[in-house]
């Protein structure tokens, strides 16, 4: 594996991108055709100012020729003209020597992706705590909140990795939701979910079932209900695809049963009510037993 030539910079790890054998005049040449999305100038910027980097660390010129093939690589930090501010604060329930646990807010990513950045748990973590080698040993998604477990150590991370593909993290998850009615509880709902339209989405199709939630009603009030969701398995939204696919959404999903404008995805006053209250097992190196709960509560409207 090649080594990264530079340092995090604000809590951002630089990111590569590999440079195939082409007849690109520059480097300038190369960047442009592969980003079409970015405007030409912001790489003239970024390469004028010494922005873009070399495997050597040594900074490309605005005029360098292109050269590829043979694992070459250059180096940059993302950068976003604008990202929101998400106004909720995580809080850092332990940590020791190997590990964090996190109670994560609603509307925070757990790594940088598309528009978000700086706002993201992993970089806020890196920037508050001083430690750059910090990465989720899973994640949960932006809109939901509670618990999520970081590796503090390169070396010991896989331990805790293999923990969660062999399911040996207990999780739990409270969401609130119409009531269903009909349903014998606890329920054992067993789906085939893979990847829908739009990209990031999720459907249930016909097939050999590779997801399974067990469902447990905890308290009603009126057409609402409080459940206990407990996944025997950890694929992209089970949680809310399930939930829907029984014909009641998650109060204030932004994706299911249907996708919401990008306007009513994004408001704060309105969170997705799926949390992840609890997760608990036997730590792969000190052998503790650990269990870690959201101190985060879901409430009725």
């Amino acid at each position: 594996m090649k080594k990264c030539p530079l340092p995090n910079k604000d809590g951002i790890s630089p990111s590569y991108l590999a440079l195939p054998k082409g007849s690109w005049a520059t480097i300038l040449d190369f960047l442009i055709e592969r980003f079409p999305h970015i405007d030409a100038s912001v790489w003239e910027y970024r390469l004028s100012q010494g922005g873009v980097f070399k495997q050597s660390g040594e900074s490309y010129r605005i005029d360098t020729p292109y050269q590829g093939g043979q694992g070459q690589r250059l180096y940059y930090y993302r950068q976003l003209k604008h990202e929101v501010t998400v106004p909720f604060k995580e809080t850092i329930l332990y940590q020791d020597d190997y590990l964090i646990a996190v109670d994560k807010p609603h509307f925070l990513s757990v790594i940088p992706a598309g528009k978000y950045l700086q706002q993201t748990l992993l970089v806020r973590l890196k920037r508050a705590l001083q430690l750059d080698t910090i990465s989720p040993m899973h994640r949960i998604d932006r809109e939901t909140a509670g618990v999520v477990l970081f590796s503090k150590q390169v070396a010991t991370r896989g331990a805790y990795q293999i923990m969660f593909q062999q399911h040996k993290m207990h999780k739990s998850y409270e969401a609130i939701a119409p009531t269903l009615h009909g349903l014998d509880y606890p329920y054992i709902h067993r789906s085939r979910i893979v990847k829908s339209s739009p990209f990031f989405c999720m459907q249930e199709i016909e097939g050999e079932a590779n997801s399974e939630t067990k469902i447990e009603l905890m308290e009603t009030q009126g057409e609402l209900s409080r459940y206990r969701l407990l996944p025997v398995t950890g694929k992209q939204h089970q949680l809310r695809v399930h939930l829907a696919s029984l014909g009641k959404g998650i109060l204030n999903d932004p994706f299911y049963p249907q996708v919401l404008p990008e306007k009513a995805q994004g408001d704060f006053n309105n969170p997705l009510q799926l949390l992840a209250k609890s997760i608990a097992f036997t730590d792969p190196i000190t052998h503790k037993k650990h269990y870690f709960e959201s101190k985060r509560q879901l409430n009725f409207p």
